[in-house]
């Protein structure tokens, strides 16, 4: 196929398969990339519609795709919504009958599947990949590719035997995609996966629709009923620490009339399923549950994720809360946290099963994150700069919208300054609060750090200060946290024009203290969701229809249509299949299944009896 019959296919299909008249941001270089044979590696939003990078490529080639996915109710997800598009997708796990496996291994070995979804288990295993070497394979996609990091969240240690991919298929070209990577993990995937040699593509990390907000923790079952209260009726997750904190609060909302269940590795595997599946398919229902649930978890209508306790790192904070709004509407991400939780956090990484070194790195993660708890300033520019992007104050989180009053920490913020760059911006924490406080430790004496002009001068402050100074000098841009190495702080550009007092720092003096937040959100809808009043009663019914037909397949609801679509739907009241065609998200297969009943739908609404 010639470059340009290739991009012609493209287009085609992007409209006729999957109802698109054009790319989001960043999609079509992606897409291009991979239809070009070159390995790549994107790392993309949730919700910026990295499923498609993928597999709008796998229908251009003339072959089968194989895409790695960690998780089996992820699978079925996506090979449900691909096959309402009319896309040939199967998937072989261990939660199929037999029969099931082998009727669909056949479709594979005959050619008629484009996509075909596994496990890295099942993948790795010589039958499977001596079979599939037999095919003719064009493609192989890792998905959630932050797991075969060991220094990524959520580590699998499963994903490591992926590094043998390129061996074991030369000449197939691999993609990666991940919604969570700070530069250190994109480093090690590209190093594991493609021996260093992929295209790596950064669509940006920024979710502007979800508001930020953190809050000490100070009576969490209180703070999570107010929180709930005007979220009544609405879609989400209620993150908690432990499994026994799991239950007790799912059965606290289910008396408080939420419908509420809970999700944890604890539970039997039917009862799981059987709560995901309510989960997804139905509205208005709250998920309590520890880090076991939310990988993959594609419901579009999620209107919030509550933290009841500080998660692990940014970048599992990251993760958690990017499963909210992913329709582009407005939602919420609060967190709590204390002392006990993070005295809980620092106890699970150190009883891992892992070397020092790994340690380390995740106990400076946590330590990024509590900088981001304490942020004196945006805490969407504190979350993002983690990431390497660099923004304006958002005006959509707790300090934007409610501002902390600050103090003038310009000579403290010197001084921590001070005594990093002369201890040679290659100690921790740690140690820069030892010579700041005069504590003459072993290592101090040994290294003749008891002998700077900096030694001592911040005696006057406990060290638990300091090191919420030091956490809001990163978060604030001042000093940078060096994950990648030994964990030492240097500073930035920033941090060496505050020591040549060329700028100044204010500070939380009490990061601690908590207090109610003012209700001001300074929000707007998005023009692409928003519905006037003359739509709202179209749109409640058709989201009745649409949940009504999704039962009926047995798959989520925003498989059968996004609620984008439904909003398009309402809005352009389409009278005939042709206008019907030319809804946000209708490609051919769904106007064959659904253009009848939506159609009828739009008329009732239009005659006033619905």
């Amino acid at each position: 196929m010639t470059g340009t019959n290739t991009q012609a296919r493209k287009l085609d299909l992007l409209r006729g398969v999957f109802g698109f008249g054009t790319f989001r941001p960043g999609q079509e270089a992606i897409v291009d990339a991979i239809l070009a044979g070159r390995p790549a590696l994107a790392v993309m939003p949730t919700g910026s519609g990295k499923s498609l990078c993928y597999q709008l490529p796998a229908l251009v080639f003339d072959g089968l795709t194989v895409v790695v996915s960690p998780l089996i109710a992820l699978m079925q997800d996506q090979i449900s919504a691909l096959k309402l598009a009319g896309v040939e997708a199967e998937t072989i796990n261990s939660s199929r009958p037999r029969p099931d496996n082998v009727a669909a291994w056949h479709r594979v070995a005959a050619g008629t599947t484009r996509l075909l979804y596994l496990s890295p288990e099942r993948l790795m295993t010589e039958r499977m990949l001596a079979a599939i070497g037999r095919l003719p394979l064009k493609l192989v996609v890792v998905d959630e590719a932050h797991c075969i990091s060991q220094w990524g969240p959520g580590f699998r240690p499963e994903y490591a035997a992926l590094a043998r991919l390129k061996e074991s298929f030369p000449g197939v070209p691999i993609a990666a995609f991940t919604a969570t990577a700070d530069a250190i993990t994109r480093q090690d995937i590209a190093a594991k996966l493609f021996a260093g040699g992929a295209r790596t593509f950064v669509a940006g990390f920024d979710r502007p629709n979800i508001h930020l907000a953190v809050d000490m923790k100070r009576d969490g079952r209180q703070q999570l009923l107010d929180f709930l209260a005007p979220h009544a009726g609405r879609s989400g997750i209620v993150y908690c620490l432990s499994r026994a904190k799991t239950e007790a609060t799912a059965a606290t909302l289910a008396g408080r009339g939420f419908q509420a269940l809970p999700y944890h590795a604890g539970m039997e595997a039917a009862a799981r399923s059987r709560n995901q599946d309510r989960f997804l398919a139905e509205p208005g229902v709250v998920m309590v549950a520890t880090i076991a649930f939310g990988m993959g978890i594609d419901k579009p209508d999620l209107r919030f994720v509550f933290h009841t306790d500080i998660p692990g790192s940014i970048e599992a904070y990251y993760q958690e809360i990017g499963r909210a709004g992913r329709d582009g509407a407005p939602a919420e991400a609060r967190m709590l946290y204390g002392l006990d939780d993070i005295r809980v956090r620092r106890q699970f990484i150190d009883r891992e099963d892992s070397d020092d070194e790994r340690k380390r790195r995740e106990h400076q993660r946590l330590d990024a994150l509590i900088g981001y708890c304490e942020a004196p300033e945006c805490r969407r520019r504190t979350l993002l700069a983690y990431f390497g992007e660099r923004i304006e104050p958002c005006g959509n989180c707790d300090v934007c919208n409610d501002p902390i009053p600050l103090a003038d920490g310009t000579h403290e913020g010197r001084m921590a300054l001070s005594a990093v760059v002369r201890t040679g911006e290659r100690f921790g924490t740690a140690h820069v609060i030892d010579v700041l406080a005069g504590t003459a430790t072993a290592r101090v004496a040994r290294l003749g750090h008891d002998r700077l002009p900096t030694f001592g001068i911040g005696a006057a402050r406990e060290p638990n200060e300091w090191r919420s100074i030091v956490r809001q000098l990163v978060a604030a841009g001042f000093l940078r946290l060096d994950i990648a190495g030994y964990g030492g702080l240097k500073a930035t550009e920033s941090g060496r024009a505050l020591l040549r007092s060329e700028k100044e720092f204010r500070y939380r003096p009490d990061a601690a203290r908590s207090r109610p937040r003012a209700k001001k959100r300074g929000r707007a809808k998005p023009a692409a969701l928003a519905s006037t009043d003359a739509e709202a009663p179209l749109l409640a019914a058709l989201k009745t229809l649409r949940l009504a037909l999704a039962r009926e397949r047995g798959v989520p609801a925003y498989a059968v249509f996004s609620d984008r679509s439904l909003a398009d739907m309402a809005a352009r009241r389409p009278r005939t299949r042709d206008e019907f065609a030319a809804v946000h998200g209708v490609g051919q297969a769904k106007l064959d299944r659904f253009a009848a009943p939506f159609l009828a739908a739009i008329a009732a609404a239009a005659d006033g009896s619905t």
